[in-house]
């Protein structure tokens, strides 16, 4: 496939967080963009590497400040949603800013916010302007909303045809 990128974070300070190699462009649209990467490689901002374990279908939106990852493991789909600026798609990929603050959904709709305290020390430490902080905790109840509904990819047929789409591709590219 002719359409892989990397995903790259940051913190707020500019720091380099975590670098995703490579994922793969299953949609674009003006206000998000899909991506699955499977068993990708990973860098850490402190140089640390290691491999993902299982094929992800990635959402990052303009008009959102998180992005989902939905983690294929054991015929199931397992989130992990950071709280984030909205991404910019530049020539060396996918980026944002990570603001620590996350949730992970379980198969069975259970859902655990993490990290609070991280995101509470770095707002001290980083100093995220009061606006900056209410836009997060106002975000956190958009995406905690959307769980609830089981809207967007929180459907998980959604998830399942976006990754249908990848490995149908997937298949076409290794036939030519």
């Amino acid at each position: 496939m002719d359409n892989k990128i990397e995903i790259i974070s940051y913190k707020h300070n500019g720091e380099l967080h975590r670098v995703w190699q490579y994922a793969y462009i299953v949609e674009e649209t003006d206000n998000k963009i899909i991506l699955v990467n499977d068993r990708a490689n990973v860098i850490d901002g402190d140089g640390r590497r290691w491999k993902t374990k299982e094929p992800a279908v990635c959402y990052f939106y303009k008009d959102y400040w998180f992005n989902i990852i939905c983690m294929l493991r054991n015929n199931s789909i397992y989130y992990y949603c950071n709280l984030s600026s909205p991404y910019v798609f530049d020539s060396e990929g996918i980026k944002y800013i990570d603001y620590e603050l996350d949730v992970k959904v379980f198969p069975s709709g259970d859902r655990l916010i993490l990290d609070r305290d991280e995101f509470e020390f770095n707002a001290l430490d980083y100093h995220y302007s009061q606006d900056l902080i209410n836009i997060i905790e106002r975000q956190l109840k958009v995406l905690l909303n959307l769980i609830d509904r089981g809207e967007g990819p929180f459907n998980p047929q959604n998830v399942m045809n976006d990754f249908e789409r990848y490995t149908v591709a997937k298949k076409q590219n290794k036939n030519k």
